[in-house]
């Protein structure tokens, strides 16, 4: 016998106006709450109250202020119109996107006697670091707000073991492990366009692409450090940046101080473009330390193109041995990318594809759900990847 729909009510600020993970996982997700036979529920803030249906369900925006030298990032900040708003919808399940501003609806679910989860997207001692904090007083800091997130929610989700590690280190007890995914079927090599790596790079140049808004946790300027790197060693390399954000005007001037061969496209907002970029180049590269998963990368590698990762970050653990990792400096970067391009270019793209093939979105959906105490209703249907039918997220 199968459970109940359950109208599962999801918050979240510091959601990208147009692009990024965050938006991502709450839009893939939520597809999939809503296929599974549930009833999805997308609480953001925006420029105005909107209302509307979606395929990831009903989506509100209520009016939130921007948050100055993010980018574009808006606040729920309105805890009263916010709280009125929940009694109103009364959901079953709560799941919040943000441990800091949000943290308050915690408190709420538990006199509203519905169990609420808190989705940990970051590590916040990782976060506090690349704003400047010492190890000890982020650690700290950290340990302290993680604390008090896992005394007010029912459960706390991480997406890999790294992001669980700063629970288990204060001996949260509701901790559970759920991973996100990848569109197999959006991204794939097949989107590999010779004429657009034609458009960036020379037969000779290795084409180097970075997916990342261009905000301080995130370290682009690695990215640049390692380009510099290996031009120095001779070899021929260019770096396409896709992506926007307050640090983006110091990155194009750096670039312009040093001679770099970088291009900055901005936001692209047409995904099949982003797609075939991704597909057509022959290393990403993701150097945001505080990462605790990457879907940047992730489908980076579903199109068939190796990652260059943080060491310090979750992606060791998401690319396996399909890519490499390195030191938050120019130069170790610089060594995986090297390392990386003396593979046979077909041995590192299929070996992308296999590890990305493990990370589908409907597994991803199952472990949200089992989070929630939530049934999969409706049955999952088989996704075709790379030529052959397998349940999705099962390379």
């Amino acid at each position: 016998m199968t459970g109940p729909s359950l109208r599962i009510v999801r918050l979240a600020n510091f959601v990208a106006p147009a692009s990024g993970g965050l938006r991502t996982a709450l839009r893939e997700l939520g597809k999939g709450f809503r296929a599974a036979g549930h009833d999805p529920v997308l609480i953001v803030p925006g420029e105005r109250h909107t209302d509307e249906d979606t395929e990831q369900g009903r989506v509100i925006t209520l009016p939130g202020p921007l948050l100055p030298g993010t980018g574009g990032y808006r606040l729920l900040t309105d805890k009263r119109r916010v709280a009125a708003l929940l009694e109103e919808l009364a959901p079953d399940r709560l799941e919040v996107s943000d441990r800091t501003t949000l943290r308050w609806t915690g408190r709420w679910a538990r006199r509203a006697r519905v169990p609420a989860v808190m989705v940990s997207h970051e590590t916040a001692d990782g976060v506090l670091r690349t704003w400047g904090l010492s190890e000890n007083l982020s650690r700290k800091a950290a340990d302290a707000l993680n604390t008090r997130t896992a005394h007010v929610y029912s459960r706390v989700v991480c997406t890999t073991e790294f992001a669980e590690r700063e629970f288990v280190r204060i001996g949260a007890r509701n901790v559970v492990r759920a991973p996100l995914g990848v569109d197999l079927m959006e991204r794939h090599p097949a989107l590999r366009d010779p004429g657009l790596r034609t458009l960036h790079a020379r037969g000779d140049e290795a084409l180097l692409v970075m997916c990342s808004r261009l905000s301080v946790e995130k370290r682009p300027g690695t990215a640049l450090d390692a380009l510099d790197a290996l031009i120095r060693r001779g070899r021929r390399a260019v770096l396409v940046v896709a992506g926007d954000g307050p640090l983006r005007a110091r990155l194009e001037q750096r670039a312009r101080e040093r001679g770099l061969p970088v291009t900055f496209l901005g936001h692209v907002s047409d995904r099949a473009v982003l797609g075939a970029l991704q597909a057509s180049a022959d290393v990403a590269l993701a150097p945001g330390p505080a990462e605790t998963f990457g879907l940047a990368a992730l489908e980076a590698m579903a199109c068939g193109t190796p990652v260059v990762a943080s060491a310090s970050s979750a992606l060791p653990e998401v690319i396996g041995s399909a890519g490499a990792t390195a030191a938050d400096r120019g130069e170790a970067f610089a060594d995986a990318v090297d390392m990386l391009l003396e593979r046979g270019e077909c041995e590192r793209r299929e070996a992308a594809r296999a590890r990305a093939e493990c990370f589908g979105w409907g597994t991803a959906v199952e472990a949200f759900l089992a989070a929630h105490d939530a049934e999969v209703l409706n049955p999952v249907k088989p996704l075709r990847v790379t030529g052959r039918t397998v349940p999705e997220g099962v390379a």
